[in-house]
């Protein structure tokens, strides 16, 4: 689960009651209880710990949902009257005319309803089942509350947190976890926080100093090389075990023992393996509770491997996402048979990777509304991975494999080993080059940078292939080997965009449909890193009728024959290209930010 950036509630009650007053001084008294917020305010500074504007709108308006949580609990409707407040209310604007609860209740179906109240209706206090909460109003919102979303206190994101919060949740929106679950609203006071962390100090230093006179015995005791050993090990041990542990404790993750994951693996039994990769094997089991998992074993554990494993279970810890895949928990185990064990184990996803679907045996093709809904859903989890979570993660490794399936066929995207955080106001990160051959941006593989860009060039791949049906690495029919990413833009190129398309795709869509995404899927998977949209734009691009900006065309590559250079002198003097959908290159060179305004 990701960390938000939580202001201090008095920040929030000052302005509410700024517009409290403005609506007082109106025609009618505003009907929303603002003071529901100052019950449950229990201490914290009166000054913000940042300066960013857009944080402390977005903490207004999760403060605003909460107050028209309670207002709907009492009055069963989610918007106040219309005569009331005009000066407040002005510009107000609801969710696909939905304004009480019989309307909501009549879009969303009641099987829909139940399932959400499974997993909301107790204590989201914790982590764990607040997580399960969210998760559900998420799966509920984006099948049946499609309506366009306007980023103010009532728009369709935010209506199932509203209901559940009134009337699905037992506690109601006034409770304390529930308002700090669903809508994102701390009511901790920075003094208890100061006493916890001095407890927690004075905890290590106690504890320090007991592992420091263990050792002083353990000195006199063994042999100095075996004692040597010994106290790296131990150390070694201590510092991953402490870091699982923070990491458990504000997740509230399950801790697996070696023999239950044996157990339910039938011994890592190889009729069990799902997935094989360069950090280890991937299982299926269930567990005692009949649940079916997935346990990511690494490879030759050994004291290099503790930081890979930490760092990959507190990036899958840190967020979560109807396109992303979930962290149920972790093994650690050390034993003299088995040696070092580091297992991650998530939720099993029934149908698979994409990449089985595409290119394995099976001969029944997907349609394309699967491959559609595939495509949004893969963009989505990008982008909430790049701008929903704080800080921003960059996968670097996305590719057809490492996108599941469920049993409807929405995407989860999987695999965040090679997960690298974004640190604040850093454009990009200078690494170490890790990822699979065809999928790995040009900036990247050549200059070790990484941006969010790095991973848009991996999904146009990813959206290639799945138009196409060909994998990102190739051999043409005569033979020679060739990349997925060429092959489309010398289509595109010659005015051929829907040669792109996989042929015998069953239910096809409309040719402007079609053409628009294998045109986006070019624009992404372009050489040059500022020519390529942010996932946001991808997704805005690929579910509303935003236009496509123009296409740059490509660079001439090292190796290239006489006809390709002729060709791109050809058009560089002309400022033409043969497709009327390809933009200028030489007014791209003088401002390539431009292409998305």
């Amino acid at each position: 689960m990701f960390n938000l950036l939580l202001l201090p509630i008095t920040t929030l009650l000052i302005t509410l009651s700024l517009v409290q007053s403005q609506s007082q001084n109106s025609t009618a008294t505003c009907p929303l209880d603002f003071n529901v917020l100052r019950n449950l305010t229990s201490g914290g500074s009166k000054r913000p710990p940042t300066s960013d504007i857009t944080q402390q709108c977005q903490y207004i308006l999760q403060g605003l949902r909460l107050v028209q949580s309670h207002y709907l609990q009492l009055n069963n409707s989610f918007l106040p009257p219309l005569d009331s407040a005009e000066s407040c209310w002005s510009t107000y604007q609801g969710c696909m005319n939905i304004s009480t609860r019989s309307q909501f209740e009549a879009i969303v179906p009641v099987s829909a309803l139940n399932d959400a109240a499974s997993n909301c209706n107790q204590s989201l206090e914790n982590n764990s089942p607040c997580a399960a909460c969210t998760t559900s109003l998420s799966t509920l919102q984006a099948r049946y509350l499609t309506g366009t979303s306007i980023g103010n206190v009532s728009d369709c994101q935010a209506y199932p947190s509203i209901y559940a919060a009134a009337f699905i949740n037992r506690y109601g929106p006034t409770d304390k976890g529930t308002a700090k679950c669903l809508f994102l609203i701390d009511f901790t006071s920075k003094k208890s926080s100061k006493r916890r962390s001095k407890v927690l100090i004075l905890g290590v230093l106690l504890g320090g100093g007991v592992v420091l006179l263990v050792l002083i015995g353990l000195f006199w005791i063994f042999h100095k090389r075996k004692k040597r050993a010994d106290k790296f090990g131990r150390v070694l041990e201590t510092e991953l075990g402490s870091g699982l542990e923070s990491i458990s404790q504000s997740t509230s993750l399950v801790k697996y023992t070696f023999d239950e994951i044996r157990k339910a693996t039938r011994n890592f039994s190889r009729d069990n393996i799902i997935g094989r990769g360069g950090y280890g094997n991937v299982y299926k089991g269930e567990l005692p509770d009949g649940s079916l998992v997935a346990f990511k074993r690494f490879k030759n554990c050994s004291a290099a491997g503790d930081s890979t494993f930490t760092h990959e279970v507190e990036v899958i810890a840190s967020v979560r996402h109807v396109n992303l895949v979930a962290l149920r928990g972790y093994c650690t185990a050390t034993s003299p048979f088995e040696g070092h064990q580091r297992i991650i184990v998530c939720d099993l996803i029934k149908n698979g990777a994409l990449y089985d679907h595409l290119f394995g045996s099976s001969a029944e093709k997907l349609s394309w509304p699967i491959r559609q809904k595939i495509a949004l859903g893969t963009a989505r989890g990008l982008a909430y991975l790049h701008y929903g979570a704080q800080p921003s993660i960059i996968h670097r490794d996305i590719k057809a494999s490492n996108i599941l399936l469920d049993e409807s066929f929405e995407p989860k995207v999987a695999d965040f080993g090679l997960a690298k955080f974004t640190p604040e106001g850093m454009t990009h990160l200078s690494t170490r080059v890790a990822g699979t051959m065809g999928y790995v941006a040009p900036e990247y593989a050549l200059y070790g940078q990484l941006t969010e860009r790095s991973d848009v060039f991996s999904f146009g791949v990813v959206l290639l292939e799945l138009l196409s049906g060909k994998k990102a690495l190739m051999v043409d029919h005569e033979g020679q080997p060739s990349i997925v990413t060429d092959w489309a833009w010398s289509l595109v190129r010659d005015g051929r965009t829907l040669d792109v398309i996989e042929d015998g795709m069953p239910e096809l869509g409309s040719q402007e449909i079609l053409e628009k995404y294998v045109l986006v899927a070019v624009l992404c998977s372009h050489p040059q890193l500022y020519a390529r949209p942010t996932m946001d734009q991808v997704v805005k691009m690929l579910e509303t009728d935003l236009s496509i900006p123009s296409i740059p065309e490509r660079p001439i590559p090292l190796v290239a024959e006489m006809g390709d250079i002729e060709r791109s002198l050809s058009n560089c003097a002309s400022a033409d290209h043969l497709n009327p959908s390809l933009g200028s290159y030489t007014a791209w060179k003088k401002n390539p930010q431009n292409v998305y305004e």
